[in-house]
């Protein structure tokens, strides 16, 4: 045999047996998807968007319960929308198995007490408070007026955050009026100042939680959402369940040399020095770390779902992990996903046109991958920035939050995906990484197993409605918002099992 024959077959066996393995786990990659009975307006349970319903909303979006730095805030409109949520559900505030306390001046804790006490509580967070309102115009309709048209109700809160407050009201309400004895005790927890860090509100309620001693089942915050025209690859909508946040690090850099005339420069100066740390810092970004962590399940639970090509890859990580690293680094909003993220959003340096600045000050947020530390982050900034002259000082930080189980041996997970797909049968489910952060910071210690949901649509026109212009939702989204959270306290009421998946892992 000639070598290059030789050499010719050493090549194709092993190819021929890689093109074998990939297509065989392609063909029979399980599917992460449920297909539980849907929701339907047929139901006798359904709970319809009628108007004394869209009404309730409407009001709670004009209290102006605007935050506006940790401890500034509008104490007045908090006491408010306490006191209209409580003439708005007589039932649940007459009800002797719910008890309501005020937490920390104005967020609200209520407790639905359970028969069963071998089921650990649920507890369901939102928040109370909002975004200020810039000057910006656009607004279809008044930002406070929670004015309905053409199918949406329109108002700072619609989509952060008091569509879930009240739509988990209104399903406990729901629920009580049927005459519902719920097996598992259940609270419902809002915070008045998750906008500025919860610290007065949300982290008050974790410590009295603790306090008392109570373990949880799960925890099931606001979050993210069902998407629509966001995943590649993926025609149908995906609902993307946040089972992690990135953390956060600030970091303050800053250099000092002499000063003087602009007539007679130095070789080098502050502003120069600095200018080249910052570029060091952009063209040396943190490490790739895309597939080390939940981003990888999220396209291994939609690889059954995805065209051709995305499914080969999707379903066979193990070979193609590099080059979805690669790919998704490209664009801004994938590299989001893959790293620790380098961000300048401070630089200031000079007092005057014809003096040569002493002084060079700038500032870097970082969005921490929930597989990084902060100190490997700062050490990271160090090496590259490679300028003893450049003094780093931290200014504040959050490490990432623990990363939450999923899929079937999750069986919190598997509540939440179940009635997410009953009440969006037409949906995906995966889990993902949120790149902000919630109030569940503050509730680490009760429970492992923390999601972070919204249960409406966003297509990419509606990304920029968070904490923007025009915030709004759908009746039809408010109207499966309150049904999403009704099906869940069915859902959760019993005994939560996990189950067996049929992957054993990559090759």
């Amino acid at each position: 045999m000639s070598t290059a024959r030789r050499l010719l077959q050493y090549i194709c066996v092993p190819l021929t047996c890689v093109i074998v393995i990939v297509a065989v786990r392609t063909i029979t990659f399980p599917s992460y998807q449920t297909r539980p009975p849907p929701c339907d307006v047929t139901d006798q349970d359904f709970i319809p968007a009628s108007t004394d319903r869209l009404d309730r909303l409407g009001r709670a979006i004009t209290f102006r319960t605007v935050s506006y730095e940790p401890g500034r805030g509008t104490p007045q409109e908090l006491l408010k929308l306490a006191a209209f949520i409580q003439d708005s559900f007589p039932v649940l505030h007459s009800s002797p198995l719910v008890t309501r306390e005020v937490v920390g001046n104005f967020s609200l804790l209520y407790r639905v007490e359970g028969t069963d006490g071998s089921l650990q509580p649920g507890l369901l967070a939102a928040h109370l408070d909002v975004v200020p309102v810039t000057e910006e115009p656009g607004w279809d309709a008044e930002p406070f007026s929670g004015l309905q048209k053409d199918g949406f109700v329109y108002g700072r809160g619609t989509i952060d955050d008091k569509h879930n407050v009240m739509g988990q009201l209104e399903a406990l309400e729901f629920h009580l009026v049927r005459g519902h004895r719920p097996r598992r005790t259940l609270y419902l927890a809002y915070g008045h100042d998750e906008e500025v860090g919860g610290h007065d509100g949300a982290q008050k309620i974790g410590e009295l939680l603790e306090s008392r001693g109570v373990k949880l089942e799960f925890i099931l915050d606001e979050g993210l959402t069902v998407t629509k025209g966001l995943v590649p690859g993926v025609t149908k909508k995906v609902a993307l369940i946040g089972v992690t946040e990135k953390g956060s690090l600030t970091v303050k850099l800053s250099v000092q040399m002499k000063g003087g005339h602009g007539s007679m420069p130095e070789k080098e100066s502050a502003i120069g020095v600095l200018s080249q740390a910052v570029t060091n810092l952009e063209r040396n970004p943190q490490p790739n770390l895309w597939g080390s962590g939940p981003e990888r399940d999220l396209a291994e639970h939609l690889a059954t779902e995805m065209s051709l090509p995305h499914r080969v890859v999707s379903s066979n990580l193990w070979l193609f992990a590099p080059v979805m690293r690669w790919v998704l680094s490209l664009k801004a909003a994938t590299n989001a996903l893959c790293r620790t993220t380098t961000a300048v959003t401070w630089f200031h340096a000079g007092i005057k046109d014809n003096v040569i600045a002493p002084e060079a000050v700038a500032i870097i947020n970082h969005r921490v991958h929930p597989r990084q530390t902060i100190q490997e982050v700062l050490d990271h900034d160090v090496r590259v920035i490679g300028d003893p002259r450049v003094q780093v000082e931290v200014v504040s930080s959050l490490v990432p939050a623990p990363v939450s189980p999923s899929g079937p041996e999750s069986p919190a997970y598997m509540a939440v995906q179940e009635t997410i797909q009953q009440v969006f049968p037409d949906s995906l489910v995966a889990p993902a990484v949120m790149v902000g952060n919630t109030d569940t910071r503050h509730y680490w210690k009760l429970k492992s197993a923390i999601y972070r949901f919204s249960p409406n649509v966003m297509g990419p026109g509606d990304l920029a409605r968070f904490h923007g212009v025009n915030e709004r939702i759908s009746v039809q989204d408010y109207e499966r918002t309150m049904n999403f959270y009704f099906h869940l306290m069915q859902n959760v009421d019993e005994p939560l099992v996990g189950r067996r998946h049929g992957h054993e892992g990559d090759l």
